[in-house]
């Protein structure tokens, strides 16, 4: 159920926190949002949402705390239901994966583990739009990065994926 900026405005703080944490799940950013009400605009939002992230990237802890709040995604089975063809797939986030190859799926389900073992956190991507195709190419291109260049594209990622969340939530997506 998605909210007015007006509604979201006058929840009590504890309630605007547990709908920011369906968004993004680090406690600073969620905290310093909905510090940061009331907003005049759904713009005025995404500013203050980018401000925070900002600077709760500060701390790796943080970021982590955020990127815990995805499913991890590495087996086969997962990748399989994640990129089956769905007839509402306009109203899903990877809603471009349709149809997946299992070559694609089964190097993606590998990846997704190399990727946890090497840098310790989950392979996060705004995966809007992106086939499982695209999304491995952006896997196996981020790969051979190190663990801080990974760190900053995840958080990069992260707020993209946020603002989407955030949009959602107020129904402007």
């Amino acid at each position: 159920m998605s909210l007015t900026l007006a509604q979201f405005n006058a929840l009590s703080p504890d309630e605007a926190l547990s709908k920011l944490l369906t968004c993004c799940t680090s406690s600073k950013w969620a905290h310093d949002v909905a510090g940061a009400r009331p907003f005049a605009d759904i713009d005025d939002l995404l500013a203050s949402s980018d401000k925070a992230w900002q600077q709760a990237q500060t701390q790796e802890a943080n970021l982590l705390e955020a990127f815990d709040g995805h499913p991890q995604i590495g087996n086969v089975d997962s990748l399989k239901e994640k990129y089956r063809n769905t007839q509402d797939s306009a109203a899903h986030e990877q809603s471009g994966a349709n149809n997946a190859d299992m070559d694609v799926i089964e190097a993606l389900a590998k990846g997704n583990q190399e990727y946890l073992a090497k840098f310790g956190f989950i392979f996060i991507v705004f995966a809007t739009g992106k086939s499982a195709q695209e999304m491995l190419d952006l896997l196996l291109t981020r790969l051979p990065n190190d663990r801080a260049t990974e760190l900053l594209n995840a958080a990069t990622e992260q707020n993209k994926i946020t603002r989407l969340r955030l949009q959602k939530l107020l129904g402007t997506a």
